[in-house]
């Protein structure tokens, strides 16, 4: 899979699972070159936007995001940096 197939997958799943207002994602997999335990998944930051957030802790937030990405977090996706926030958080 390839970078841009899996900044689709994340897109794809975060957007179906959690209707975000704002998302953005940026791929980091190049700072992480030649990193063992990469296994050929990719290393993303994410940034989401969610009505869903509103009232969460950041635990919430989190696993909201890691139950959304499912079974990608075990393959193809390394490593995910997230910022989780709802609308009325954000100016």
């Amino acid at each position: 899979m390839t970078a841009t197939d899996r900044e689709a997958l994340i897109r794809e799943r975060l957007t179906a699972a959690l209707d975000p207002v704002r998302l953005e994602i940026v791929d980091e997999s190049h700072k992480h070159a030649g990193h063992a335990q990469a296994r050929g998944g990719g290393h993303f930051q994410v940034t989401i936007v969610s009505a869903a957030f509103a009232g969460k802790s950041l635990l919430e937030r989190h696993r909201m995001v890691y139950d959304a990405m499912g079974d990608a977090m075990h393959g193809e996706i390394h490593a995910l940096s997230i910022k989780a926030s709802a609308p009325e958080e954000v100016q």
